[in-house]
């Protein structure tokens, strides 16, 4: 079960070379995603197979790396702009069951209105 707070983001960008380490995978981080790597969010990325994965992110004391290999099959994640992409983090649990995401149909769900604001 992949438990993470709603404050965390998870962005992804595919098609890295996944020789690189906490360096090279934190500038991506800066230069790819536009963002911190020390922000606490998780970088989800995958080489051009997509049968390998890893995750970069800021684990208190200093950085951390997940890693993943797939013996047989690949990783389904959505098309990414050259930005990356924003995921939630039940579409990254549901690419690591294996289950293509952009097939996946979501049905509506009710969500309340925001409130409104008083000008005073």
């Amino acid at each position: 079960m992949l438990s993470i707070p709603p404050s965390v983001k998870l962005w992804f960008a595919g098609g890295v070379d996944l020789r690189l380490g906490f360096d090279g995978l934190s500038n991506l981080v800066r230069t790819q995603l536009s963002a911190d790597p020390l922000s606490g969010h998780l970088f989800v990325f995958t080489n051009r197979s997509a049968d390998r994965l890893k995750v970069l992110y800021w684990g208190g004391h200093g950085l951390c790396l997940w890693c993943s290999r797939l013996e047989a099959g690949r990783y389904h994640f959505p098309e990414a702009t050259a930005a990356g992409l924003e995921l939630s983090a039940a579409q990254f649990a549901m690419i690591l069951d294996g289950i293509d995401v952009s097939h996946v149909r979501r049905f509506k769900r009710f969500t309340s209105a925001p409130a409104p604001s008083r000008a005073t």
